[in-house]
């Protein structure tokens, strides 16, 4: 049972890895439409794709008498809100590895969705459908979040239902290197905006946003990008973060309750009077990280949540990039970001979304520090060194990063010359 502080701590000092057994997981999301009626896919389509995928060795998650995900090795299929589907992947040693493993993924994800008639969407955000007409399903917890999210955050049920990212979860070799690279991914999170915008078309229309996904998430409860987390966040100030962070729910007994009147804290205490004033275990403590929806956040490895889903062509160079950054050229990174003034960061952060590259930071556009970063992250991948079966080395997924900043272009700036031009809805859809 956890009721000391130091026992978060050593939660999150468990997670430390020697770097040469430092892991990369990805995880990204998917919409998914049906072809005749350009709507979301309901639960019981759902439930059609899951059993088809079956015959690529899924087997089912359960909750009660639902499916709500799948599993194979060591990677699951989760069943979103909206009945958005993620990947969650397996930790892997390399980006090739894990750019195999998406790509393996989509292979059958596409044999099935062929044959359910079913197109998939790679963006950041739902470009077609209004949250009134988003479907739900049964999993638990999401009736409880759905009751309490907005309470603090405008747009917090559009960012359930109607958002889609790709994450990356990274290792840290001790306490030092954790704060290091915490405050990196912290202080590029409006580069990694502005980079990655790919959610500019929502309800068939521009937005007059580059990465709608994002707005939605400054809006939505308990989320963000607090001050305190470029303060040089150790492991005890980031349990200190946690442990008073109000409760979003509390699992007991196969029950999802409404957490919204205590923090972790009063759990620690044994104040919850709902569930008999029982003590939180490790298990509860993982679900409280995972339902703090900040921008970056601390399990027992770091997770970097600020990208907008992409298409199939760059799903791997946003890892790539974060990877050559923290794992092949982390000082050197450090020493540029460690100038920066956190009140600049936090005001391009809410400019980001709307002006991307043209968001200043520093006195210079994001389009100069993506091109600055770009050629670190490039770096640290040459440094690592891994090659592939055809003695390449990972760098070879920052191409579409660096067709991007040659062009000027983001995926965001070509779905909005592209639809705007014929408003066809075919052109939002996965080739």
């Amino acid at each position: 049972m956890i009721n000391h502080k130091e026992q978060v701590v050593n939660y999150f000092k468990s997670g430390i890895k020697t770097t040469n057994d430092f892991k990369i997981g990805i995880e990204h999301e998917k919409f998914l439409f049906d072809k005749n009626t350009n709507k979301r896919a309901t639960y019981e389509i759902i439930i059609k794709m899951f059993t088809a995928l079956n015959e690529f060795g899924w087997k089912p998650i359960m909750e009660n008498q639902n499916i709500i995900g799948l599993k194979k090795s060591g990677k699951n299929i989760t069943l979103e809100p909206g009945n958005q589907i993620e990947l969650s992947g397996d930790q892997l040693n390399n980006i090739h590895e894990a750019c195999a493993e998406s790509h393996d993924y989509l292979f059958e994800l596409q044999q099935v969705t062929k044959k359910l008639n079913l197109n998939i969407v790679s963006a950041g955000f739902d470009p077609i459908s209004k949250l009134n007409e988003v479907p739900n399903n049964p999993k638990q917890r999401y009736e409880v979040m759905t009751k309490d999210m907005p309470n603090g955050g405008s747009l917090s049920l559009d960012m359930m239902y109607r958002t889609c990212g790709t994450q990356l979860n990274l290792d840290y070799s001790s306490e030092e290197d954790f704060v290091k690279k915490f405050k990196i991914i912290n202080s590029i999170v409006p580069i990694s905006i502005a980079l990655f915008a790919n959610s500019s078309i929502v309800e068939k229309k521009n937005s007059g946003y580059m990465s709608y996904r994002s707005k939605v998430w400054q809006d939505t409860s308990r989320g963000g990008l607090p001050e305190v987390f470029f303060d040089n966040m150790d492991f005890e100030k980031y349990a200190d973060f946690a442990i008073n962070f109000p409760l979003l729910f509390i699992q007991n007994e196969k029950k999802y309750l409404s957490g919204k009147k205590y923090s972790f804290l009063d759990f620690m205490n044994g104040k919850i009077k709902e569930i008999e004033n029982r003590l939180p275990t490790e298990m509860d403590l993982t679900t409280h990280l995972s339902t703090i929806f900040t921008e970056n956040r601390l399990k027992k490895y770091i997770e970097l949540r600020s990208m907008d889903t992409c298409g199939w062509d760059c799903l791997c160079a946003g890892p790539a990039f974060n990877t050559g950054i923290l794992y092949g050229n982390l000082d050197e990174t450090y020493e540029l970001i460690s100038k920066w003034d956190k009140n600049k960061i936090i005001n391009a952060y809410f400019e980001a979304p709307k002006k991307g590259f043209n968001t200043e930071l520093m006195g210079k556009d994001l389009y100069y520090w993506s091109t600055l970063l770009l050629n670190l992250s490039k770096k640290g991948l040459k440094n690592r060194d891994i090659l592939n079966s055809s003695n390449q080395t990972e760098t070879k997924f920052l191409t579409h990063l660096e067709n991007l900043i040659n062009k000027k272009t983001t995926n965001a700036d070509h779905m909005i010359n592209k639809f705007s031009k014929s408003e066809n809805l075919n052109d939002l859809y996965d080739k």
